[in-house]
């Protein structure tokens, strides 16, 4: 129960690190460059996720050393494409929804599908990530 609180507690600071990027990358996007959210959240999301990567297997799962990295990074991959429709979904809807109601809505709806896709990221890639003992 320890080791996994500590992995929830690392797995929690690179999550806050990958989403300041993400958000980060986004917001400059559309403010200093005018890029529609939509696409801006999508670059921000993949520079995000080639950071999460190398942290989470180095600093928060007990990785399997021995594994083939390139089939590593290809389910960390998909896991993330996956992340990534979750959250482009919710930015999408979101932004339609609250549009209407508030200026910059996008940065609202973008900490919520953050939330999520952090839930479904820990899971999954505690499921397929980590060494099985």
């Amino acid at each position: 129960m320890k080791k996994l609180i500590e992995q929830i507690l690392k797995f929690g600071a690179v999550g806050f690190l990958c989403f300041f990027i993400d958000y980060g990358i986004m917001v400059g996007l559309t403010e200093i460059f005018g890029m529609p959210p939509i696409w801006s959240s999508g670059i921000s999301f993949t520079v995000s996720v080639v950071v999460n990567y190398i942290l989470s297997i180095t600093v928060v799962f007990d990785a399997d050393k021995e594994a083939n990295k390139a089939k590593q990074f290809l389910i960390f991959l998909v896991l993330s494409i996956i992340g990534l429709g979750i959250n482009s979904w919710i930015m999408a809807e979101g932004t339609a929804l609250l549009d209407q109601y508030m200026e910059r809505s996008y940065m609202v709806v973008k900490i919520a599908a953050t939330a999520v896709v952090m839930v479904y990221n820990f899971i999954t890639r505690k499921i397929f990530i980590e060494k099985k003992n």
